[in-house]
């Protein structure tokens, strides 16, 4: 069967799609219940295009706030309740109090965390907000970051765990970029925004460094529409807020939302 629907995603996600496809059926056939570590979107996008397929299991998926970007799953038998099983998450609050934070953002956390040997799928969303950050993270993660989590980016950082409902939520910065643009072609668009000639971005582009909400995308000439999230690795990451109508010279306007 998984074989069947390889055709719908890219090559470098078929290793998830078994992984998936193992837990859909598990649950179907051994009346297993999976909990797993945190997806992100397109992860989560696929595993629900595979339960979908199977009219005996059902899914769902949790960050710790309704507006989370990554999720943990539970995929479990359709007769199962899943509204009131236990997500296995905490709250990793940071904090200092030399003022240093300032400085400190979403990328210095997070390669702080993995560099103390954590694997990515055990942190969430993190959550930026004044004097530290509170981030997600699974709970059999939680005690060896609590324990171990010292220094993010030379500044002494102090721990604490905290139940999901005191997690603070960050509001999401964005800065608004109006382009003038021939075409909606990702590799012009990307250049425009990152501020590279075309010939850098076709690198990183072609190297599979480049996604659209969140799946790998290997073709400059790929068409950006409104609402597509784009990211690449080292640069950042941008939303096409507006597609905002064309000038007498033919050119396409657009509102970008550059993330912070």
């Amino acid at each position: 069967m998984v074989k069947e629907i390889y055709g719908h995603f890219h090559p470098d996600e078929h290793h998830f799609v078994d992984r998936a496809w193992d837990w859909v059926e598990r649950a179907a056939e051994q009346h297993a219940v999976t909990l797993t570590d945190f997806l992100d979107p397109r992860q989560a996008f696929i595993l629900n295009s595979l339960v979908n397929r199977h009219p005996d299991v059902h899914c769902r998926l949790d960050g710790g706030y309704e507006a989370a970007e990554r999720r943990r799953a539970l995929i479990a038998p359709d007769y199962r309740t899943l509204e009131d099983e236990d997500m296995a998450m905490a709250v990793l609050a940071v904090s200092s109090g030399d003022g240093k934070f300032l400085t400190l953002e979403h990328g210095d956390y997070l390669g702080a965390i993995l560099g103390l040997g954590m694997k990515r799928d055990k942190v969430g969303d993190i959550q930026v907000i004044e004097g530290g950050c509170h981030c997600l993270v699974t709970k059999d993660a939680a005690d060896y970051l609590h324990l171990n989590l010292s220094q993010v980016h030379r500044v002494h950082v102090q721990t604490e765990l905290l139940p999901l409902d005191k997690l603070a939520v960050a509001k999401v910065q964005l800065e608004e970029l109006h382009l003038s643009v021939a075409s909606m072609r990702m590799d012009g668009i990307v250049s425009d925004v990152f501020r590279l000639s075309r010939a850098k971005v076709l690198q990183p582009i072609q190297a599979g460094r480049c996604r659209v909400n969140w799946k790998l995308e290997e073709d400059p000439s790929k068409q950006l529409k409104e609402g597509d999230m784009i990211s690449m690795q080292g640069f950042g990451r941008f939303k096409v807020l507006e597609v905002e109508g064309v000038s007498k010279k033919g050119r396409i306007r657009v509102k970008i939302g550059k993330f912070a």
